[in-house]
């Protein structure tokens, strides 16, 4: 597939001495810019997160540049030769699999060791997961929370998976095909199941899937279904309403009272977060 480029000869040569981010398509190889195109054209070497990957978008627009991996693994190691080939005025530009460089992977890193030496960096921008996301559910979509993935350690898992119940503003999560199921009944147990989500599945991908509804609903389409594909998970903030038609103090003082009567607090906390059809860790936490 050949494509003629609309932009200027100037604005088609990288500069020396340069690290250009450059965003990819998130699943439709489709999705990128011109100038994205241009420059791993033309730039000295590309680092990537795997080169099969990038190999696969460099034969569709039917171009060659010497690819060499940059990932979770080996990223530490890389560094100090990224920021020597820099320094010997090399143009670099930086890929990830899928998406924004930095965003979920070690990117990050390589960017801030760059900044604090004062070599330059420029963003060639692209598609994000986060934003097609979120433009597509219908949350609002001013102020958002990133989180990326959770941490797989339980006490980590549960300091945010709390904070996650009690953001007014909406979040967005990644998650993979083997985990979504946890993530699910975790958010279940920390949100309450009537918390409304929005699960996007393969994004710009032939197989694409949105689905927004209730948590327990969610859960019940995805039970008994062979789950394949990436996920980007929106939970919804807290509303006034939501704050209101149950009020702490409210929620506490019957739970105080069912204690009292000889129920246990874990039976006293299930039976409240069923009537009120919220989180049973709520519940317990405001004993």
């Amino acid at each position: 597939m050949s494509i003629k480029s609309p932009l200027s000869h100037k604005d088609q040569e990288p500069e020396n001495g340069v690290l250009y981010v450059v965003g990819t398509p998130i699943g439709n190889l489709s999705d990128i810019s011109f100038r994205a195109i241009e420059i791993l054209k033309k730039v000295n070497l590309i680092f990537c997160e795997d080169t099969r990957q990038t190999k696969k978008l460099l034969q569709k627009y039917h171009f060659k540049n010497h690819l060499i991996s940059f990932n979770k693994d080996n990223c530490f190691k890389k560094i100090p030769n990224i920021i020597n080939d820099l320094k010997d005025k090399k143009s670099i530009a930086l890929v990830s699999d899928a998406g924004m460089p930095s965003i979920s992977d070690p990117g990050e890193e390589l960017i801030k060791e760059i900044r604090k030496i004062g070599l330059k960096v420029i963003c060639i921008p692209g598609p994000s997961a986060v934003l097609t996301a979120i433009v597509s559910s219908g949350l609002p979509s001013s102020k958002f929370i990133f989180e990326g993935f959770l941490p797989k350690k339980k006490k980590e898992r549960e300091e945010i998976l709390s904070e996650i119940s009690k953001n007014k503003k909406t979040t967005i999560l990644f998650e993979s095909p083997y985990r979504i199921k946890k993530l699910l009944y975790d958010l279940k147990e920390y949100c309450g199941g009537a918390r409304e989500i929005f699960i996007c599945r393969e994004l710009t991908k032939k197989f694409e899937e949105n689905i927004g509804s209730s948590i327990n609903d969610i859960i019940e389409i995805f039970e008994n279904r062979a789950i394949q594909g990436e996920f980007t998970i929106l939970i919804k903030g807290i509303s006034k309403e939501m704050t209101s038609d149950y009020p702490e103090a409210e929620i506490k003082n019957e739970l105080q009272e069912l204690v009292k009567a000889g129920l246990s607090l874990s039976s006293a906390s299930k039976y409240l977060a069923k009537k009120k059809n919220i989180s049973k860790r709520f519940v317990y936490n405001l004993y």
